[in-house]
């Protein structure tokens, strides 16, 4: 099959995962040559969010389709391409009905009906997961000012906040989820406010945690 390769990172995720554009190249090559697959092009979009379709690679992408120059569309990862069920809707409608988008990691094909409702229950229960850790971060935050607490940045980290980050990173948990877990279940940063992933990554490093 003739196709195309789509990789993206944002500068959050580069920083804090190393999910860097080198690596993704890397899979997605290797992917195609084990499928026997006629890779053309390597197209990116460097520190580009997904919560968007307007990106420029993208769109270069969508475009290789439209005019059949490629027959499908490899990426590493289904959160490369987008985190919405909305947009992912739109594009398995609009674009991969006749054309294939191979996923490495979620080893998916929507060039069978199968496929596309695997990829449609992976992007369904992703966003989900995001809502509900946001609901659980509001609803924490909202106690607590009830309660009178301050939510100020406190002098150190405590033995029970680093505790539970080597907990959730014990447990298998990305960069991401442990911070929103965090911001979720009421633990302070430094300077207040919600985790970050890179926050995380300084920790975990500082305490000698594999990252």
């Amino acid at each position: 099959m003739k196709i195309v390769a789509y990789c993206r990172v944002s500068t959050e995720e580069q920083a804090s995962q190393g999910v860097s554009l080198a690596a993704q190249e890397a899979k997605v090559r290797a992917y195609a040559d084990l499928y026997g697959h006629d890779l053309v092009e390597v197209i990116v979009d460097a520190g580009a969010s997904a919560k968007t379709l307007d990106r420029p690679g993208l769109a270069r992408v969508l475009g290789a389709l439209e005019a059949n120059q490629v027959e499908g569309v490899v990426i590493l990862k289904l959160d490369r391409l987008t985190r919405s069920v909305r947009d992912l809707g739109h594009l398995l409608e609009t674009y991969f009905q006749k054309h294939a988008l191979l996923s490495v990691m979620e080893q998916t094909d929507t060039s069978t009906a199968g496929g596309r409702l695997v990829l449609n229950l992976l992007i369904s229960v992703s966003q989900w997961e995001r809502e509900v850790i946001g609901e659980r971060t509001s609803a924490a935050l909202q106690h607590k000012k009830a309660q009178g607490a301050k939510l100020g940045p406190p002098a150190l980290l405590d033995e029970a906040t680093i505790g539970r980050i080597r907990d959730l990173r014990s447990q298998g948990l990305s960069l991401p989820l442990i911070a929103q877990a965090l911001t979720a279940e009421g633990y302070a940063t430094k300077r207040g406010g919600a985790w970050h992933p890179f926050t995380v990554q300084k920790i975990l490093k500082r305490e000698a945690v594999p990252t």
